[in-house]
């Protein structure tokens, strides 16, 4: 059948990208204040509150910090949906979210 082995080569590739892992990784900034972080990844992530600390102070003083490690598509959605957190009301020159990246894992 002509076609097959295209077809079959493009779905083992769909496949494979599905199957690996991705991280969530937040980035430090300072247009947001600790609890804006931790009230996000508490919403967005479900974690604890220790948890979305302990993320927190880790952007904080490394620059970024995982926070989730997924598959592909549920790592879209956790990125966008943490890009339509909105800006941090406690401080005013906070203009939008806190920016989070998609890594894959190594």
């Amino acid at each position: 059948m002509a076609g097959t082995s295209v077809d079959t080569e493009n779905e083992q590739k769909t496949r494979d990208t599905l199957e690996k892992l991705y991280h969530v990784i937040i980035l430090n900034d300072d247009e947001h204040t600790f609890d804006y972080v931790i009230e996000m990844l508490q919403a967005v992530f479900a974690l604890s509150f220790p948890a979305a600390l302990s993320h927190t102070i880790e952007a904080d003083s490394t620059g970024s910090s995982i926070v989730h490690t997924c598959g592909l598509e549920e790592a879209e959605r956790k990125r966008d949906q943490v890009h339509a957190y909105g800006p941090d009301w406690r401080m005013p020159n906070s203009r939008s979210s806190v920016a989070a990246l998609i890594e894959e894992a190594q």
